[in-house]
């Protein structure tokens, strides 16, 4: 899934240039936090309503794609 417009904005006046959602002011670090605490996808969706699915999604597979797409085989 390729989306046409950024995920993620870092602005020097939006929260002092963290890392948001694009069009929240909220955190994309939040994600990371609610996910390693054991919560639910749904669970953040529901506390950040300003975040679409899709977005929220499109983000866990950019790290996917981080972490896992430079990974080399080591056979």
């Amino acid at each position: 899934m390729k989306p046409s417009a950024p995920l993620i904005q870092s602005d020097p006046e939006i929260l002092g240039g963290t890392p948001v959602f694009t069009g929240t002011r909220v955190p994309v670090q939040t994600l990371f936090d609610y996910l390693e605490a054991g919560d639910s996808l749904d669970k953040f969706l529901d506390e950040f309503p300003s975040v679409s699915r899709e977005q929220a999604i499109a983000v866990l597979e950019l790290a996917r794609e981080g972490v896992v797409g430079g990974a080399r085989s080591t056979r």
